[in-house]
């Protein structure tokens, strides 16, 4: 899903989740303000309402906490104790939320009975980031003050928060790279236009260097272009079949020169037959060439890159997968760069990416090509040892 579109769709299940919430807040508060029946016993009416009240707070999606006039914890749903695991009935908000904002927002709602809202954000075990709503429900009667309650309703707003730093980080990035290269062709031609103007030697070694950079911001804009038109289809359903052997095949004839020219042995494993998925042929090509192509580029210290295709039987009544792996020998990649190799621009070492002519989005097109395509992808890699690249596709049976 594009930027836009993950935005969009954030703010469309955010109404919802208020509508719900709106009509659970009404709820409880009729349940707190409407007198008992004259020919019901009390006990019998109190304990339906309280039912009532769990399943109205229950079924809301979004976090609700729900405290005395002294902050202490009445009641909070599923979502609120997923959220903060250290809630329990009976006990002080303090204990569980330690958030100064949300703390005194709270005494000074229960100073002043307004509405206050405030945010909440959290860094551990991900990022996330919530609005949260403080309104008092009065519950009227003789003793107006020690019958009332505090209602606080947390809205995620992770995803568009996501959503917004992916898109000024994609902005940034891109931005840059256009940038660099733009500023040394630019350089080059005042050069060239100035003091090197009867330099044949600097002319020729200054217009290669303008080569270089010109294919440079070519390949950014065609990986640009390839990820918008991902994006673009990812809610198309795939209607064709390939043979996936026959694909990796063919990149692996493609790319022998490449592998020749950096000394390194590539070697493809695979069953003799047809090895059929439902796929786009072009995006899956694409797919493999980025992986093998990364293999010879950043592993070719190691002088061998291994590729296999092989099935893998479905379990307990899951679709059979074909699963492509691709392990190069060379320096490897440290742990903490592992979970951010899939974002855009994310490079392990810029500058050895750069020199490789790589753009910082390729295994990005592979992760959006793999979900559309219903398939898994791993990485796995140990400093010195090498990397290997696993992709999973579901199998067309014969």
């Amino acid at each position: 899903m594009s930027v836009t579109g993950e935005i969009i769709a954030f703010w469309l299940a955010a109404a919802t989740s208020l509508v719900a919430a709106a009509a659970g807040l009404a709820m409880l508060k009729r349940l707190r303000t409407r007198p008992a029946t004259q020919n019901a016993p009390v006990s019998a009416s109190t304990d339906s309402e309280r039912r009532v009240k769990d399943a109205v707070l229950e079924h809301i999606l979004d976090p609700i906490v729900l405290v005395d006039h002294q902050a202490y914890v009445l009641k909070a749903n599923k979502a609120a104790r997923a959220l903060l695991p250290a809630l329990q009935d009976g006990m002080p908000l303090s204990f569980a939320l330690r958030s100064p904002d949300i703390l005194e927002a709270l005494d000074e709602v229960l100073r002043t009975t307004m509405p206050i809202e405030t945010n909440f954000s959290q860094r551990v075990p991900v990022e996330r980031r919530s609005s949260v709503q403080i309104a008092v429900i009065e519950a009227g009667g003789r003793d107006h003050a020690q019958n009332s309650s505090v209602l606080l309703f947390f809205r995620d707003l992770t995803p568009a928060w996501r959503a917004e730093r992916m898109r000024a980080d994609f902005v940034v990035n891109a931005s840059h790279e256009l940038r660099t290269p733009l500023a040394s062709i630019s350089g080059f031609i005042e050069t060239l236009q100035g003091p090197a103007r009867d330099d044949p030697v600097a002319r020729e070694r200054f217009l290669a260097i303008m080569r270089d950079q010109t294919m440079r911001m070519t390949r950014l804009i065609d990986d640009l272009l390839s990820l918008a038109r991902v994006e673009m289809r990812a809610h198309l359903p795939i209607t064709t079949d390939v043979d996936l052997r026959a694909v990796t095949a063919q990149v692996v004839h493609e790319l022998t020169p490449l592998a020749q020219e950096r000394s390194v042995e590539i070697t493809l494993t695979a069953p003799e037959e047809e090895l059929r998925v439902t796929g786009d042929r072009d995006e899956l090509q694409r797919v493999v060439e980025n992986i093998i192509e990364n293999a010879l580029k950043y592993g070719e210290s190691g002088h061998r890159v291994e590729v296999e295709i092989r099935p893998r039987d479905g379990v307990e009544g899951r679709t059979r997968m074909l699963e492509l792996s691709v392990r190069d020998y060379g320096p490897g990649i440290a742990p903490e760069h592992l979970p951010r190799l899939t974002e855009r621009f994310y490079r392990v070492d810029p500058t050895s990416s750069r020199q490789q002519g790589g753009t910082g989005l390729g295994l990005a097109i592979v992760k959006h090509i793999v979900n559309r395509h219903r398939g898994r992808l791993a990485i796995e890699s140990e400093t010195g040892k090498g990397t290997t690249v696993r992709i999973a596709l579901p199998a067309v049976e014969p």
